[in-house]
Parts: structure tokens; C-alpha cells; sequence
């Protein structure tokens, strides 16, 4: 059978909604082929392992969640800066906050990650990929900050995301302002440009 890429996303995005309405346990092949209206057997045709499907629907909610590239030109053609690299950090929390099902799907495939090394090994690969495509676009964008920093910005998003979508620690901070310290503390006038 040939694959087809949108009958993939369609089965991959069956597949996030079962996994946000039943979780990791609930997410099964077969309940993928009853979610996507397809014949029994469909979702194991494109997805032959449970760790390949746990895998393909991390890949998708990055597919899903991927930067509106309009939006990113509007940035691009600012001035390199601590503000522009605000603003680049706040439209990714203005993404994945309007995703909350996606990221919630994310946050469940990465605990489960930690069970299963096989999914582990693609998922990294996924996140990995990400991350270094995030440190090669600060660099060409003449943003502030290196790797390290972008590493630093990534585990304080993860946990801000985390708090945000999730049961909340609450304590009452406008997320525009959290967003605006984080930034400029990671990438503050200390920081400089290029990789660390």
C-alpha cells in the first residue's frame, strides 16, 4: 500500500483526540481506525507499532502547532533584539496555548516516553530536531542568546506551559508578564549573541 500523507495526518489526528479524551491507555489502533471512520486495520497500515504511533502523533502536534509563516516574516523584517525575541517567545506561547488538547497530548507522550524506549528514541529525535531548529533560527535572525539559552528558554516554556495547561500553581501572574521576565532574564543584556 502507498501512503498517503493526509490520510496519515487524518489518522494521526484521530489519534490525538483519542489520546486527549482517554489518554495513553485508551489510545489503541483500532480505537484510531473507530475515531477516524476508517476500516479496521487502517491506522496499523501507516502506524505498524504502538511506539511508531505514539511517535507520529508527537510529529504531528509540531505539525500542527508550526509557525504561521506570514506571522514570521512580519517579525523577521523588525530589528534584532531582547523585544523581537519577546515577541518571537510570545507568539510560541500564543500557539501552543491555543492548542491546549495538542500540548496536553505532548505532555502525556513524553511521560510515556519515559516507559517505553522505543518511543522515547523517536519522540527525542522529534524534540531534538525542534530545539536545534530553534538555536539555527535565533542565530539567523541575530537574536540574542546561543544554544544554551535556547535550551534555557525551552525548559522554562515547557514548565510554564505545563502550569498553564495543567493544574496550575495559581499564583495570579499575567502570563504576558511572566513571559517578558522569563525572556529578558535568559537573554538579558548578560547574554550575547551566538552559540554557547
Amino acid at each position: 500500500m502507498v501512503a498517503n500523507p493526509e490520510r496519515r495526518a487524518q489518522l494521526a489526528d484521530a489519534g490525538l483526540r483519542v489520546l486527549a479524551s482517554a489518554g495513553t491507555r485508551g489510545l489503541t489502533h483500532r480505537a484510531v481506525d473507530r475515531e477516524a471512520e476508517a476500516p479496521e486495520g487502517t491506522a496499523a497500515n501507516y502506524f505498524r507499532t504502538r511506539d511508531e504511533l505514539l511517535g507520529a502523533l508527537g510529529e504531528r502536534v509540531f505539525e500542527r502547532i508550526a509557525p504561521d509563516p506570514e506571522r514570521l516574516e512580519q517579525l523577521a523584517a523588525r530589528t534584532p533584539g531582547i523585544e523581537l525575541a519577546t515577541d518571537y517567545v510570545r507568539y510560541i506561547v500564543e500557539r501552543t496555548a491555543a492548542a491546549p488538547d495538542l500540548m496536553r497530548a505532548l505532555f502525556e507522550l513524553r511521560i510515556e516516553a519515559t516507559r517505553r524506549p522505543g518511543l522515547a528514541q523517536i519522540l527525542r529525535a522529534t524534540l531534538t530536531s525542534g530545539y536545534r531548529g530553534d538555536v539555527d533560527y535565533n542565530a539567523q535572525a541575530g537574536l540574542p542568546g546561543g544554544a544554551k539559552e535556547i535550551a534555557m528558554l525551552h525548559y522554562a516554556l515547557d514548565g510554564l506551559l505545563f502550569d498553564q495547561l495543567t493544574t496550575s500553581i495559581d499564583a495570579g501572574l499575567p502570563l504576558d508578564e511572566v513571559v517578558t521576565e522569563l525572556v529578558h532574564r535568559i537573554l538579558g543584556p548578560a547574554t550575547t549573541s551566538g552559540p554557547s
